[in-house]
């Protein structure tokens, strides 16, 4: 039995629960491995590039299978979809919890982004579905609001529980919190949401996608070798076959049409790819900023990188509700200018410099984020029908996902450069705070030009919200 459009209060509420439960989850399971990052290498004996395909290597899978898994969601349903990913996603941390090397870590991470790009696409697509536009904002503010608070309790908690109980306590947490969602999903969820039940499938442009991500996205993170340079651009000129080919079949896994015929829908797109790709190594950078070079124990570096998600989760709301009321881009911007001026801020940092001052350019970004994720979020879901919501969650989560990677790359690559494929040790301590210096450079001009691709409002974005 499909699910009502709108949505009793009854399943409103469920939904939301639920969805902002496994919303809070996952970031934090990103956010707590970052800190528990050293201590990892430690165990492992790894060096900083294989440390940075523990994040990336649950980025790529996430990425990878996010527009598949939505598109599969619209023709079999979000809600079943939604407990897959889940189920996958809490097996595959406790498997990650008693991996025995690094690499074995790594394909446990592989296996734990899949489950979570099966969440991603259908948590935010079934809010979407059970909400009327009059109350979306501050659905899509509370969702991402626990994004935050995931986000904010995973820096001291995470490094709490490394410093005390050891890195693998991490993904023994995420079981009993996977199997509460699990349960929470067949005990109150009603109902089922799949707006292009019995269509077709396109399995081969879900085949050509996922190289094309793949290589891309791989090849990235090998930049400068000149093999990683080749293996991005063949990423490129496979997604180049992707898009002839989803503009060409009748049944397209992501309908490319979406970002030809519609302004808001590809410019939000663009402004989010461009936002996490300047933003999500923020916290990887820090980390290694405060734990190398500052020598905080993973619990402190942790309290200090806390303020950032704090300021997001108390704004994100509050966002969420403006963009109601407001035009969502116009907020969206100014939060995209205000994280410009935060990343700024850490162009400067240097070996003397004071914890005030990171922890004001934390609280800029944290205010500057929240006002941009939950309008421009928004305006990227309120800009699409009915039925491409599982394309439009996918796209959201996709231009996350590639984004964090890309940012992750950057850093890596900068890393890479200035130190090589060796265990970071005091004598390279110099060469790490010059990559990260010119790491910040980078990501502050990609926003600032960011503040101008979330300006742009198409026509079709006005229409909805004069209706």
């Amino acid at each position: 039995m499909e699910a009502d459009n709108k949505g009793n209060d009854s399943t409103k509420m469920v939904a939301l629960l639920i969805a902002a439960i496994a919303s809070f989850i996952t970031p934090f399971m990103g956010a707590s491995v970052n800190v528990a990052l050293p201590s990892i290498a430690s165990e492992f004996a790894t060096d900083a590039v294989l440390q940075s395909w523990i994040i990336s290597s649950f980025l790529l899978a996430a990425a990878i299978f996010a527009v598949p898994f939505g598109r599969i969601s619209e023709i079999h349903g979000m809600k079943k979809i939604f407990t897959y990913g889940m189920i996958i996603f809490t097996i595959s941390s406790l498997l990650a919890a008693v991996a025995p090397s690094a690499i074995s870590l790594i394909l446990f991470r592989l296996i734990q982004g899949i489950g979570c790009a099966m969440i991603f696409v259908t948590g935010l697509a079934i809010i979407i579905s059970v909400f009327p536009p009059k109350d979306r904002g501050k659905a899509i503010g509370i969702n991402i609001a626990a994004v935050y608070t995931g986000l904010t309790i995973a820096p001291p908690l995470g490094g709490l529980l490394t410093q005390y109980l050891g890195w693998r306590s991490l993904f023994y947490l995420m079981v009993p919190l996977g199997l509460l969602v699990i349960t929470l999903v067949f005990w109150k969820l009603r109902g089922e949401w799949a707006e292009s039940r019995g269509e077709k499938f396109d399995l081969p442009g879900a085949i050509i996608y996922s190289v094309a991500l793949f290589l891309i996205m791989y090849g990235f993170s090998l930049i400068p070798q000149i093999l990683g340079i080749g293996i991005t651009i063949a990423g490129v000129i496979v997604i180049s076959a992707f898009v002839w080919w989803e503009l060409k079949t009748e049944t397209p896994v992501f309908d490319m049409k979406l970002f030809f015929k519609n302004t808001t829908f590809a410019f939000s797109n663009l402004a989010a790819l461009i936002n996490y790709s300047a933003t999500f190594a923020v916290v990887f950078l820090l980390n290694y900023y405060l734990q190398y070079i500052k020598g905080f124990d993973p619990q402190s570096a942790g309290l200090i990188l806390l303020f950032q998600p704090l300021f997001m989760a108390i704004v994100a709301p509050f966002a969420g509700r403006l963009s109601d009321r407001y035009e969502p881009h116009i907020i969206a911007s100014i939060g995209m200018s205000l994280v410009t001026l935060g990343l700024l801020t850490f162009v400067f940092i240097n070996a003397n410099t004071t914890m005030l001052f990171i922890i004001v350019g934390l609280v800029i970004l944290g205010i500057g984020f929240g006002l941009f994720s939950s309008p421009n979020t928004n305006a990227i879901m309120g800009s699409v029908e009915r039925r491409f919501y599982g394309v439009a969650s996918a796209s959201v989560s996709t231009m996350r996902l590639v984004g964090q990677t890309l940012s992750l790359g950057i850093a890596t690559i900068f890393i890479s450069f200035y130190i090589g494929r060796v265990q970071i040790m005091p004598e390279n301590y110099a060469a790490l705070l010059q990559s990260i210096q010119v790491t910040f450079i980078v990501f502050t001009v990609l926003c600032f030009l960011g503040i101008f691709a979330s300006l742009v409002k198409g026509k079709k974005a006005a229409e909805k919200r004069n209706k």
